[in-house]
């Protein structure tokens, strides 16, 4: 560090940490107001901090699925934990990007790499039920983009989300409002002036 800042002209120095201070501060301070720590978790309020999410948030809720799934349970791999945190990553800065430039559809669907990655977990979930139930023998996503099989949700339409899941239609969806990101001591301090 010390042979960096011998480089540099003096007059230099001081602008830099405090333009580097100021990078810092705000790049923490977007990190913590976003809540980007919540997407780490498999919390599926994470989801709802974008409220274009709740009416998914909210079919999710009252379906079958809610009692014993999470939202990551069946959007991202479970192979391992990087390639979790790394498809997440991705889809979450598609998401954010599409968000932000408000760019998303009336109707949010799954794209493709999305689309292999639940029906692997809708196998993971349903083995036992697939090969000695129902036995029509648990396919994977690359035979029914082949056209060898049928995609689960082909038959299950109404899972999870229902048929008419689009941003409008649960106009007046409830669900869980994301915590404040405002610090209890600075909202008591608010409150006494």
């Amino acid at each position: 560090m010390r042979k960096i800042l011998q480089i540099l002209p003096v007059q230099f120095i001081l602008p830099l940490f405090i333009i580097g201070g100021i990078i810092a501060g705000l790049g923490a301070y977007t990190f913590y107001m976003s809540r980007a720590y919540s997407y780490l978790s498999d919390s599926p309020e994470a989801c709802i901090n974008c409220h274009i999410m709740t009416p998914y948030y909210a079919t999710w809720e009252h379906g079958s699925h809610a009692k014993w799934t999470n939202c990551n349970d069946c959007h991202v791999p479970h192979d391992n934990v990087i390639e979790k945190y790394a498809f997440k990553a991705k889809d979450g800065l598609y998401h954010a990007a599409v968000f932000t430039m408000r760019g998303e559809p009336m109707g949010i669907r799954a794209k493709e790499a999305s689309l292999g990655v639940i029906m692997d977990n809708c196998i993971r979930c349903h083995t036992e039920l697939n090969t000695q139930l129902a036995k029509p023998g648990a396919k994977c996503y690359a035979d029914v983009k082949a056209g060898n099989a049928q995609a689960c949700w082909d038959c299950h339409r109404d899972v999870a989300h229902g048929t008419q899941s689009n941003i409008a239609a649960t106009p007046n969806a409830l669900a869980p409002l994301p915590k404040s990101p405002v610090p209890d001591w600075l909202k008591k301090q608010m409150s006494k002036e």
